[in-house]
């Protein structure tokens, strides 16, 4: 880390580009439901599939992908961002989805200790 990262530009950058995604994709934020089950499908997702959304023609798949892309680099932003202390975090869209994609991860790391002790 170089230590002359913008989060707050970062942040606002991917706020805007997830609710254009949003758009594009019918996502009510505030619809806690359709928001878990879009963070469990981006959790779900592979790099190639991913990808392959991405490359997709049709303009919701591919809003799909970019967003699922956007999601990693938020999560990337906001990790990178605590570890100097600062809480880095958007709007409505930016909470909903940081929100749901911890919380599942949350879940998902827990039931994995939980296997294994």
């Amino acid at each position: 880390m170089s230590g002359f990262e913008n989060y707050r530009e970062d942040t606002a950058a991917l706020e805007r580009e997830i609710e254009i995604r949003g758009i594009v994709l019918g996502i009510d934020w505030h619809d806690a439901d359709q928001v878990m089950a879009l963070a469990r499908e981006a959790l779900a997702s592979t790099p190639a599939h991913i990808e392959a959304l991405v490359r997709d023609p049709d303009p919701k798949l591919k809003a799909k992908g970019e967003l699922f892309a956007l999601a990693a680099l938020m999560l990337q932003t906001m990790a990178e961002s605590a570890s100097i202390g600062i809480h880095s975090h958007g709007g409505s869209a930016w909470k909903a989805l940081g929100h749901a994609l911890l919380q599942l991860s949350d879940m998902t790391h827990g039931d994995a200790a939980n296997r294994a002790g």
